[in-house]
């Protein structure tokens, strides 16, 4: 507790001397966190944006990288750049309806049956409205939404066939409210909790399991405390790139033009890695003796319909359909 809580206060303590850092800095920096390992698709995404954005703005832009929850948890990042601190994060959407509800749908259960799907609608004119809205409520501003991590798949330490079995399952998952209502759905409780301490909370059985997608199960070691992977992929995780707004406004509008195409195309090449490491991962995942198993989608399909109405999210999903043309 004493060592959670101490490295709370150092990202704190980062993010407010950041924000007093002064206009040089500010116009310059952009400091991007995340809370997943280097080796992760996003981490090496991140690395590669970074490098391409100081070579195609001359020098003019930097973009620094903090891996591993080094600026806090996912949360407490966007906590910190809505206050103006020079932070900027990778971020599931779901987590910016609330002051967006409409951007929830990005995260709704079993919608984009590909990445391709999703890359298309996050570009999009009705999604990009959506943005634009983010940036005037919250004051963070969203440079991409590609970044795709995978699908995501329930992590249990007993075998799950149905929904039936994950009744009473305490199950870690992201606190927006598409998630936990789709987990709900699904016959888990839902748990939400920083994912810096997934590991220790199945290690001690404070929660009986998860969901995550198959590169994070191998970035977080999660093979080591859980015994089963259910292939669900009831959700893909398709997460955005975001900034403070402060900081962005700081930046030329020619730089911001360049940062925002570079963030798209490098979110294409996370993505691209997402996929190809996917499958790699999974195969570790079962070689260290976690049982990987396929299963019926109906079921769980059927289960979660009614969290597109409970959310009023069914406009939001015609339209996706409107603009993949499905």
């Amino acid at each position: 507790m004493i060592n959670r809580v101490s490295g709370r206060l150092l990202a704190t303590a980062i993010a407010v001397a950041a924000s007093f850092a002064g206009p040089a800095l500010a116009e310059t920096t952009l400091r991007i966190g995340t809370v997943l390992a280097p080796t992760d698709p996003m981490g090496q995404g991140l690395e590669k944006f970074a490098a391409e954005v100081a070579e195609k703005t001359k020098g003019e832009v930097k973009v620094e990288v903090f891996h591993s929850s080094q600026l806090g948890d996912t949360t407490e990042m966007l906590d910190q750049a809505r206050a103006g601190a020079n932070v900027g994060t990778v971020t599931d959407v779901a987590r910016l309806s609330e002051f967006v509800p409409s951007l929830a749908i990005m995260s709704a259960p079993f919608l984009f049956a590909t990445y391709e799907d999703a890359d298309t609608f996050a570009g999009s004119d009705d999604y990009l409205a959506w943005g634009d809205q983010l940036a005037e409520k919250a004051g963070l501003v969203m440079l991409a939404s590609n970044w795709y991590q995978g699908a995501r798949h329930a992590l249990t330490q007993k075998p799950v066939t149905s929904p039936a079995d994950l009744g009473g399952v305490r199950m870690r998952t992201i606190g927006a409210p598409v998630w936990i209502e789709t987990i709900r759905a699904m016959g888990a409780e839902p748990t939400p909790m920083p994912w810096g301490e997934v590991y220790s909370a199945l290690q001690l059985g404070t929660i009986d399991g998860a969901e995550a997608q198959p590169t994070a199960i191998k970035g977080a070691k999660l093979y080591e405390v859980i015994k089963n992977v259910t292939l669900t992929g009831h959700i893909q995780l398709v997460t955005a790139l975001v900034v403070s707004a402060e900081s962005w406004n700081q930046i030329s509008p020619e730089n911001q033009k360049i940062v925002r195409e570079l963030a798209v195309e490098n979110g294409r090449y996370a993505s691209g890695l997402t996929i190809e490491m996917g499958d790699k991962a999974l195969e570790e995942v079962k070689a260290a003796g976690v049982t990987v198993s396929e299963v019926d989608l109906a079921p769980f399909r059927a289960a979660v319909a009614p969290v597109y109405e409970k959310l009023n999210l069914t406009g939001e999903a015609a339209i996706v359909h409107k603009v993949l043309g499905k």
